[in-house]
C-alpha cells in the first residue's frame, strides 16, 4: 500500500513540475540591442516622400567633341629626324613636336636668299634714281618704276618668310618643326624618328580637348518611346564605380545607325578633372519623371531574403522591426514604396543586412 502511495505522490510531483516549466509567462525571452560599437556602423535615414522617376538602362561610350579635335597632316615631304611627345601626353599650343629634315627646306632658303639679293640691287637703283630725278634728269615714270620694282621684291621677300614661318623652318638646324597647333592631350600618334612623310601620309597626330566629352548612348527600339532629347541622365563607369556624373540627352537621332541598329544620343558633359577619357564604357541611367509622389527609399536600404523585400525599421536601439514592404517603382538609387511605411519613420541604410542576420539568428 505504501509503494502505490508513494508512485502517485510522484506521478502529481513530476506533472506539476512539468506544468510548471512550460508557462509561457515563467519564461524569460533575450531582447536584441545595438551596443554601442555597432551602432558607430549603422546608419538611420528618415523615411520621405519624393516625385516618382523610372529609370532606363542605356549603354554607351564616352568620346571626344568632335568640334574641339585637330588632326595634322604635314603640307610637306621628308625625313622625320626627332619625335618629342607619346600617345596621352598634354601639350600646349606652339609647343614642338617633332622635326623634318625636307628639300623644300633648301628651296625656301634660296628663294628668301635671291629676293634679298634682289631686295638689295632694287634698293641701291631707286636711290640713283630718285638723285637723277632730283637733278632733273630722270623721269616721274623712271622713278615710279624703280619704287614699283622695289615694292614687288618686299612683297615677294613676306610670302617666302610667311612660307617658312608657317611651315616653322629652322635655318641654324636645317629643319621643318611641326607644333602643337591647340591645347590637348595626345588621342591618336602616327608618327616615328625616320619615318618619310608626304602630303599624302593622313593624320600625323591628333589633338583633343578634354575639357568637355560626349557620351554616345545606344537606345535600342523597345526604349525609344521613353527617350527625349533634354532628359536628365545619370552616367557611371567602371573606373569610378562610387561617382554619378549628371547631365542632359542633347541631341537624338532621327535615323538608326546602320551598324548597330540603335538611335544614338548625344550627351554633352563637363570634363574639369579629365576623369572622363575616350574609350570608356559607360552605363546610363535616363531618368524620366512619371508624375506624383510616393515613399522613397535608397536601394541600400533593401534586405531581400525568402524572396520577400525588407527594411529594418528602427525606434530605438533595443527594438528593431523586421518589416516586410512592396516595391511600386525602382531605379538604380531610389525604391518607391506602395506599402509597409510611413513618411517620417526611421529605417537603416547601412549595414543593415549584417543586422538583419544578428536579429534572425543567421
Amino acid at each position: 500500500m505504501n509503494r502505490i502511495h508513494l508512485l502517485v505522490a510522484a506521478t502529481l510531483f513530476l506533472m506539476t513540475a512539468c506544468g510548471e516549466k512550460e508557462k509561457p509567462e515563467d519564461q524569460k525571452q533575450e531582447k536584441f540591442c545595438i551596443d554601442e560599437k555597432f551602432k558607430s556602423k549603422i546608419q538611420v535615414t528618415t523615411v520621405t516622400e519624393a516625385p516618382v522617376t523610372e529609370g532606363y538602362q542605356l549603354n554607351g561610350r564616352i568620346e571626344s567633341n568632335p568640334n574641339k579635335v585637330v588632326s595634322f597632316n604635314s603640307l610637306l615631304s621628308g625625313i622625320v629626324t626627332s619625335v618629342h611627345f607619346n600617345l596621352g601626353d598634354k601639350v600646349t599650343k606652339g609647343q614642338l613636336l617633332a622635326e623634318l629634315k625636307s628639300t623644300e627646306l633648301t628651296g625656301y632658303q634660296s628663294d628668301i636668299s635671291n629676293t634679298n639679293a634682289q631686295l638689295k640691287l632694287a634698293q641701291e637703283k631707286l636711290k640713283v634714281v630718285q638723285s637723277l630725278f632730283d637733278d632733273g634728269i630722270a623721269s616721274q615714270k623712271e622713278l615710279v618704276e624703280a619704287q614699283s620694282e622695289l615694292s614687288v621684291l618686299q612683297s615677294e621677300l613676306k610670302r617666302h618668310q610667311s612660307n617658312m614661318s608657317m611651315y616653322s623652318g629652322n635655318a641654324s638646324r636645317n629643319t621643318f618643326q611641326i607644333k602643337a597647333p591647340e591645347t590637348g592631350y595626345i588621342t591618336a600618334k602616327e608618327i616615328n624618328p625616320g619615318m618619310q612623310i608626304s602630303p599624302d601620309s593622313g593624320p600625323l597626330f591628333t589633338v583633343s580637348d578634354l575639357n568637355d566629352v560626349w557620351v554616345m548612348a545606344n537606345v535600342y527600339a523597345s526604349n525609344i518611346q521613353h527617350i527625349y532629347s533634354g532628359m536628365e541622365v545619370q552616367i557611371r563607369t567602371i573606373s569610378y564605380p562610387d561617382q554619378v556624373f549628371k547631365g542632359k540627352i542633347t541631341t537624338l537621332a532621327h535615323v538608326l545607325d546602320n551598324e548597330t541598329k540603335v538611335l544614338k544620343a548625344r550627351i554633352e558633359l563637363q570634363n574639369p578633372d579629365f576623369r572622363l577619357k575616350p574609350g570608356m564604357i559607360a552605363d546610363i541611367t535616363a531618368l524620366r519623371h512619371s508624375g506624383g509622389s510616393m515613399i522613397c527609399i535608397p536601394v541600400a536600404a533593401i534586405v531581400f531574403a525568402d524572396n520577400q523585400d525588407y527594411v529594418l525599421v528602427y525606434k530605438d536601439d533595443c527594438n528593431i522591426e523586421i518589416r516586410k514592404i512592396k516595391i511600386a517603382h525602382k531605379n538604380n538609387d531610389e525604391v518607391y514604396i506602395s506599402e509597409g511605411l510611413n513618411v517620417g519613420e526611421k529605417i537603416i541604410t547601412k549595414n543593415q543586412l549584417l543586422l538583419y542576420n544578428r536579429i534572425t539568428g543567421q
